[in-house]
């Protein structure tokens, strides 16, 4: 949806990854405007470089941009390492409950300040009193949430990591994740979203609908912990080809992990675990 409203705008989209200067380079054309950057990226936890993709903005006369719902403030301030916009779906951890939809948009100059609020006043893409005040409320606990958030991604990405039945976790906090030096370097933790792979494709519906603790839902980031199937759900659009090549996978499975009880949510995923190994 996002492409076709920019398309019809008159502007396209070229999907690289943000840590291949090269492919950055393949991909720039004459009207080349923006460089758009996600990290960690959803589903697949994949962290981009901050510094180099904002120092590689700067020397093409792009604006970079970066989405940091993931991160938050708390954990990661992109502003600081020199980008230009900063983007947050602040339904998710800055609202905090799943109660709110909202955007956040932060800039590095008041040129872009302004001019991103002539298209807002001109619009009217502003939100109503009772969004701002769902919203104010849930960002006074950000640092208190986002701190146990972490803590219990943690131990959940420790325990699926030993799992007989789980191929794969994705989880900057894993000391083998292939960047987390970059990530460490960039930001003061690792967040709350956890991906990981099953063995096998058949385990996942009797998994999702064997959880109690765990909701099946779509979102992220508030204090209940939710559970996507992002092959059937986020990145059902994306032909199949593309997706899996990306590494979203008939296997994978993204999970926002809440502030409940730690040991709650382990124990919940391993009983959905043994009964879907058992009816399989």
């Amino acid at each position: 949806l996002f492409e076709q409203i920019l398309a019809k705008n008159g502007i396209t989209v070229s999907y690289v990854d943000a840590k291949d200067e090269l492919e950055l380079k393949a991909a720039l054309r004459p009207t080349t405007r923006g460089l758009f950057i996600e990290t960690p990226t959803n589903p697949t936890m994949k962290i981009a470089d901050l510094r180099a993709c904002v120092k590689f903005a700067k020397h093409h006369g792009l604006i970079s941009i970066v989405d940091n719902t993931f991160m938050t403030p708390y954990y990661q301030r992109p502003l600081d390492l020199g980008a230009d916009i900063v983007l947050h779906s602040a339904t998710k951890y800055l609202g905090g409950h799943n109660d709110v939809l909202a955007g956040l948009v932060a800039v590095q100059t008041d040129e872009l300040a302004n001019r991103i609020f002539f298209l807002q006043n001109s619009i009217g893409a502003t939100l109503g009193p009772s969004d701002c005040w769902l919203l104010l409320r849930g960002m006074k606990t950000l640092a208190l949430r986002m701190e146990k958030h972490q803590e219990n991604a943690l131990l959940v990405a420790q325990f699926l990591a030993q799992h007989r039945l789980v191929t794969g976790v994705y989880y900057p906090g894993l000391p083998e994740h292939p960047l987390r030096a970059v990530q460490e370097s960039q930001a003061t933790g690792y967040g709350g979203m956890v991906s990981f792979e099953m063995c096998d494709e058949r385990l996942i519906a009797p998994i999702l609908s064997n959880l109690h603790v765990v909701t099946f839902a779509e979102s992220l980031g508030g204090v209940e912990s939710l559970i996507t199937y992002p092959a059937r759900q986020t990145h059902a659009d994306i032909p199949e080809e593309v997706r899996i090549a990306n590494g979203v996978t008939n296997r994978l499975l993204r999970l926002s992990v809440g502030v409940e009880y730690a040991q709650d949510i382990i124990d919940d995923l391993a009983n959905a675990f043994e009964c879907a190994e058992g009816r399989n």
